[in-house]
């Protein structure tokens, strides 16, 4: 579990923050988005304080708990810095777009699209350029039975799937920047 520590302290700071804002949130706050980037759900500003942080926790658990019942586990010796980067990343991720969220909420004049498509994008580019480091496991990468049966279709298969995922990562960028009509 100490692996997930920057993940963890992310959410901490996030919860914290939620914390300090709650006395300033309106009862009913804005808790999804739709296409358009209007508002389409509400919730209590208690759920919206504590649901992510807690999911967040769930997330680093099952991530701190997956090596250990992967039939392949052996391969987390030798990706095991990618992938403790790649969770810490995806939960960082997840605090980042809490922290906006709860901003949206104080009335700060952000889109929540531009900042999730902003922040899932380079999640993907960082998936991206690390793809080729991944070693076969049954949680993490491009896992189909060709990939999982042999080595160097995996090999393969993450080559071409890193640039895939860079490319999307990119598109969601720059989609991010662009504010719809």
């Amino acid at each position: 579990m100490r692996k997930m520590i920057p993940g963890l302290l992310a959410l901490a700071l996030a919860l914290a923050f939620g914390l300090w804002a709650l006395p300033s949130l309106p009862e009913q706050v804005a808790s999804h988005w739709g296409l358009s980037g209007e508002p389409d759900g509400w919730s209590s500003k208690e759920t919206l304080v504590f649901l992510l942080p807690l999911f967040g926790v769930g997330i680093a658990l099952l991530l701190a708990f997956v090596p250990r019942i992967d039939p392949r586990r052996a391969s987390y010796e030798l990706h095991g810095g990618t992938y403790w980067l790649l969770a810490n990343a995806a939960v960082i991720v997840l605090s980042a777009v809490h922290v906006a969220i709860l901003g949206f909420n104080l009335g700060w004049p952000i889109s929540i699209n531009q900042v999730t498509g902003i922040a899932v994008g380079g999640l993907f580019i960082l998936i991206g350029n690390l793809m080729t480091r991944m070693r076969p496991n049954w949680f993490m990468g491009i896992r189909t039975p060709w990939t999982l049966s042999s080595d160097t279709v995996w090999r393969k298969t993450h080559r071409v799937g890193g640039y895939a995922f860079v490319l999307a990562g990119l598109l969601l960028v720059a989609m991010g920047f662009v504010r719809p009509a």
